[in-house]
């Protein structure tokens, strides 16, 4: 929930306090460097709140382990013809033409999530006509990716929200 005048809440984030954050320190992960490509892409919103989601399914109950990123608002809305998109989707035609030629695609999973402000604030509808409206464009994108790409392989889902948990529906992308 916001403040009035659309501000948000103050939160106090110790994990981002100055006495923690040291960028003159070099980080080492202690992930090792796996360099054989999975030619798979998940294109799925840039909401930070469900990003661990996305990577949990697409790794585990995908088996994705090491899948390339496509993370914007809204996801893959803006290849479902919405006006006022033509710029964001141009630029993913783009990614998706060097990621088909440079990684050598032939999966791409669409991943839509329940509470998306892109489409409450961005795309201004109604909260009751946002989901039936991202499996709509879910549809849509699968759509155009294959136009686009050749890709003949493109799975939808949406992430839906119940409590503290989160689960992953498969969505038809065939009318």
């Amino acid at each position: 929930m916001g403040l009035p005048g659309g501000r948000l809440p103050s939160v106090a984030l110790p994990f981002l306090t100055a006495s923690r954050y040291t960028p003159r320190v070099t980080y080492r992960s202690p992930l090792p460097w796996l360099a054989p490509r999975l030619r798979a892409a998940a294109m799925y919103c840039s909401d930070g709140r469900v990003g661990e989601h996305f990577d949990d399914f697409l790794q585990n109950g995908l088996n994705l382990p090491r899948y390339d990123r496509i993370a914007l608002p809204g996801g893959c809305a803006c290849l479902a013809g919405h006006p006022g998109a033509n710029v964001e989707a141009e630029g993913v035609a783009k990614e998706l033409h060097f990621l088909v030629e440079a990684h050598e695609l032939e999966r791409v999973v669409l991943i839509a999530h329940q509470g998306c402000a892109y489409y409450g604030l961005g795309l201004a509808l109604p909260a009751e006509q946002i989901e039936p409206q991202q499996r709509t464009d879910l549809r849509f994108a699968a759509n155009r990716i294959r136009e686009l790409t050749g890709i003949a392989r493109i799975e939808g889902w949406f992430l839906r929200i119940e409590g503290e948990a989160v689960s992953f529906e498969p969505v038809p992308l065939q009318p």
